[in-house]
């Protein structure tokens, strides 16, 4: 298996690339010649870009058939184009870009797909039955997953229709400026994780008594959410009206014992696939990840997308430098300005810290073939398919569509997922091409990797590998359906790896706001 080949062989997206990425495992020394009769003046590692052709001082880069750089010097035919020698173009005016100019025609319906999920009262669908406990502040966390320890240890081999209980602990509430215009970004992430799915509705809160962010501030949410109404005034605890630490953890059992024999009357049932809503994330990318994986994402997002279900794409500084390919895609014009609007937002954002999105890149993206954030930008946004973009959320939105839709986040692994956690995604894709041991407790994650050499070093960790397509043995299209079928299955109750070792990151909040 592997990506070992008996020939040199590089990538070529796009007829207009005077670029292309080296397949083979190692990379490729000086001297190779491929069989169109180019030959490398240069070392090259694999995933690194060589030079099809001259590219004089400050003529474009191309790559995916768009610019990704300027040469800062003359650059042979056959040489290693690197950081060292690439100027990265400036992002897009955003004032200037074409709105639902170019809408996708729906594709055809995708019938009769479904999976075992958990209808809930609000009318959503869970793929895992799990006791969620929400805190109103950061203090109480140490107690909260003291006491989850113990549910796990004592409680749940008495449920054993429950799949598990999950703290949603963050670092929020105590200390911040809580009416400051951007707190309404972990307010209303805070208020929607309770309600995701998974959690089937059963919410209890445990607040310490005396912070910033009170319960039912938690409870009401924002402008934008509904407020949540709990079964009970008991499915608040607060911890300063408790008599010592023994008293405060029998009082979060009792509470927490209340709403797990309810969960355990929970059954799977055969639902549609539209009842899904998929989170596609990419982290630890590399030059093969826009050419394998994220590809392969996009054409399971269009499955899905045919199914009726709902498909979020995210992290904005990896769609900034590709967001004149999406606005076109805008289902109407509303909706094209609210990306924009997203984009303007986070532009603003890094401003403020003296920052830009040439930020994002990574050592690791780097050593893997990817130059800057341009390139890495036109990778990833192939998560997205064809399909037209219906809606846009700002961050720890929900979705009020079906379809394809951008939920605006921070590209941050963590943070992205805690994001679209809070908007709703009931599983989620994670593809990689560097590997990473990420996971969620609250939402079943599918890592898929974008080389067969990372799947096989992580045998134990990779759900899907999309290495074949690089060597030809696979098409996208086989590999996206291949996941499309593994989502069905995982959204059934099929335990990905990170779910099969309990290797699960913690909640990490977008929180632009002050904090005092």
């Amino acid at each position: 298996m592997g990506d070992r080949l008996d020939k040199p062989l590089y990538i070529k997206i796009n007829e207009l690339d005077n670029v292309a990425i080296i397949v083979n495992d190692n990379g490729l020394t000086k001297g190779t010649t491929f069989a169109d009769g180019l030959t490398l003046i240069d070392d090259i590692p694999q995933g690194h870009k060589v030079a099809l052709s001259d590219i004089n001082r400050d003529q474009a880069i191309i790559r995916y058939g768009e610019i990704i750089g300027y040469a800062m010097v003359d650059i042979a035919k056959g040489s290693w184009i690197n950081e060292s020698i690439t100027k990265m173009p400036t992002a897009p005016e955003l004032h200037e870009l074409p709105i639902a100019t170019k809408v996708p025609a729906s594709l055809p319906p995708l019938d009769g797909y479904t999976f075992e999920g958990y209808r809930n009262a609000d009318g959503s669908v869970g793929t895992r039955n799990i006791l969620g406990i929400t805190m109103s502040v950061n203090c109480v966390s140490g107690v909260v997953e003291y006491v989850a320890k113990i549910i796990e240890r004592e409680l749940l081999p008495k449920y054993p229709n429950v799949d598990g209980v999950v703290a949603l602990t963050h670092l929020y509430g105590c200390g911040v400026a809580i009416d400051a215009p951007a707190a309404i970004v972990p307010i209303r992430t805070i208020h929607n994780l309770a309600k995701n799915p998974n959690f089937g509705g059963e919410i209890m809160v445990v607040s310490l008594g005396c912070e910033k962010f009170q319960p039912a501030r938690l409870l009401k949410g924002t402008a934008d959410t509904i407020p949540i109404r709990l079964q009970s005034s008991d499915d608040v605890i607060t911890l300063q009206d408790e008599h010592g630490f023994k008293s405060m953890v029998e009082r979060i059992l009792a509470v927490a014992e209340k709403h797990l024999k309810r969960l355990n009357l929970r059954q799977r049932e055969t639902v549609s696939a539209s009842e899904l809503v998929v989170g596609m994330q990419c982290g630890g990318s590399d030059a093969f990840s826009g050419v394998t994986s994220n590809p392969s994402v996009g054409f399971a997002s269009d499955l899905l997308v045919r199914a009726g279900a709902t498909v979020m794409f995210s992290e904005v500084t990896e769609v900034r430098d590709g967001i004149h390919l999406l606005t076109p895609r805008a289902v109407n014009e509303e909706v094209g300005k609210a990306l924009i609007r997203e984009m303007q937002w986070y532009d603003d954002y890094l401003a403020a810290g003296k920052v830009d999105r040439s930020a994002n890149t990574t050592p690791g993206n780097k050593k893997g073939g990817l130059n800057n954030i341009v390139e890495k930008a036109m990778g990833s946004i192939a998560k997205s398919g064809k399909s037209a973009i219906v809606e846009v959320l700002s961050p720890g939105q929900k979705p009020t569509k079906k379809g394809l839709i951008f939920a605006a986040t921070p590209a941050s692994d963590f943070v992205c997922g805690t994001q679209q956690v809070a908007s709703g995604i009931t599983v989620q894709v994670f593809t990689t091409g560097r590997g990473t041991p990420y996971g969620l407790a609250m939402v079943p994650v599918i890592k898929m990797s974008s080389r067969n050499v990372v799947a096989e070093q992580w045998f134990d960790l990779i759900d899907i590998s999309a290495g074949d397509i690089a060597i030809g043995k696979a098409t996208i299209e086989d590999i996206g359906w291949r996941l499309f079928h593994l989502i069905l299955a995982t959204a059934s109750g099929k335990k990905p790896w990170s779910d099969h070792w309990g290797l699960h990151n913690p909640l990490a909040i977008f929180n632009p706001a002050p904090i005092t």
